[in-house]
């Protein structure tokens, strides 16, 4: 058994053993909100929104990017578990950007082994085989975290299956300080729309 398997399988019993009345727990978030971050193992969205178990769905990818998959998540919370209020949540130093598809594709053809960071370019290490398949992915890779968050919002507000009701904000996690910062024009974009007469207005 691997020290990092046995340190997982400990803390579970721990948990599990102290597990209280959180087995009533309903299946819907009780805030009815979701938030949409990266991966990142600095990020700690129960500690920097405030969340217990139960309170709202947690989507989590890498550089925390409106991908299909993520899109899927985001409607399955507002369609059948009743979230009405959606953060997109980016943020700085994230490793989404010191590379590109390029980059990422080039690697994998060499090979599927652990790369390393040599001078400010990725280099790859492992002897190989690689494989090409890594072309067919895009990788979503970010060169501005301010404007990636407002294209991911974008996207979010725009695609077909999100209502205009869900109100999206756009926010820019700061892993030196812990804080999130708007993105304005994210959230400008992510406000409710309103049917007024014959037009549709935002609130």
């Amino acid at each position: 058994m691997s020290k990092v398997l046995h340190e997982v399988l400990n803390a579970n019993e721990r948990y599990a053993g102290s597990f209280g009345d959180k087995a009533s727990l309903a299946m819907p978030p009780a805030r009815r909100f979701a938030i949409l971050t990266c991966m990142d193992a600095r990020l700690d969205p129960a500690k920097f929104a405030g969340l217990a178990e139960g309170d709202a769905h947690v989507i989590r990818n890498a550089g925390g990017r409106a991908s299909d998959d993520a899109i899927r998540s985001l409607v399955i919370s507002h369609k059948l578990l009743r979230t009405r209020e959606w953060f997109v949540i980016h943020h700085t130093n994230c490793g989404m950007e010191f590379f590109t598809n390029d980059v990422m594709r080039d690697l994998l053809a060499q090979s599927l082994d652990t790369a390393e960071l040599s001078d400010g370019r990725w280099v790859d290490v492992g002897a190989g085989p690689g494989s090409r398949a890594g072309e067919f992915i895009e990788w979503l890779t970010v060169s501005n975290q301010t404007q990636s968050v407002i294209d991911d919002v974008t996207r979010i507000r725009t695609h077909p299956l999100v209502p205009s009701a869900i109100a999206i904000y756009g926010y820019v996690y700061d892993v030196t300080t812990g804080r999130l910062v708007e993105v304005p024009e994210a959230t400008a974009v992510g406000r409710v729309a309103t049917q007024s007469g014959l037009g549709a207005t935002v609130i």
